[in-house]
């Protein structure tokens, strides 16, 4: 249970993040975790874009379930392990994506890399139905899903 500073609203936070244990200080109660992540411990690559739960642009492991960031106030990772894409073992589907040409602006992409590590660390070798349930949560502006399907096929060799 975090720490709460009656009067002020505020909490301390610490948790294992990628495998190293981290604190925040002061953090707001209606902080989400997304914020806590990207400004309290300079971890970027989990994206903010419509702070709802329906991009997947944040998603990220919270004690080994996928979640959406930006739904999840960041008190309740006191005492979790969160995993974010910077510490994912994900380099196979990264470079799958990369070379599926399934990268273009770059702003869904680690939401779908952690999907994806997602659906094939439950799924080895999923169906293309499978494939598209996994990702309908993300959103891609950029390049059409045909070539991230593409990317997780070939992820999975």
């Amino acid at each position: 249970m975090p720490v709460v500073d009656v009067g002020r609203g505020r909490v301390k936070i610490t948790c294992t993040v990628n495998g190293e244990s981290r604190t925040a200080h002061g953090v707001w109660e209606g902080e989400s975790l997304l914020y806590v992540l990207r400004e309290r411990f300079g971890l970027y690559g989990s994206k903010n874009a419509c702070e709802q739960g329906e991009c997947g642009s944040c998603s990220v492991y919270l004690d080994g379930t996928l979640v959406c960031a930006c739904l999840v106030l960041g008190g309740q990772a006191d005492g979790q392990s969160v995993v974010t894409v910077e510490g994912l073992d994900g380099a196979k589907v990264q470079q799958a994506f990369v070379e599926a040409g399934a990268v273009q602006c770059g702003f869904c992409t680690p939401g779908l890399v952690v999907a994806t590590h997602d659906l094939l660390h439950r799924v080895p070798r999923p169906t293309e139905a499978q494939v598209r349930e996994a990702l309908a949560g993300n959103v891609c502006r950029c390049t059409g899903y045909q070539k991230i399907i593409d990317a997780v096929n070939l992820a999975v060799g």
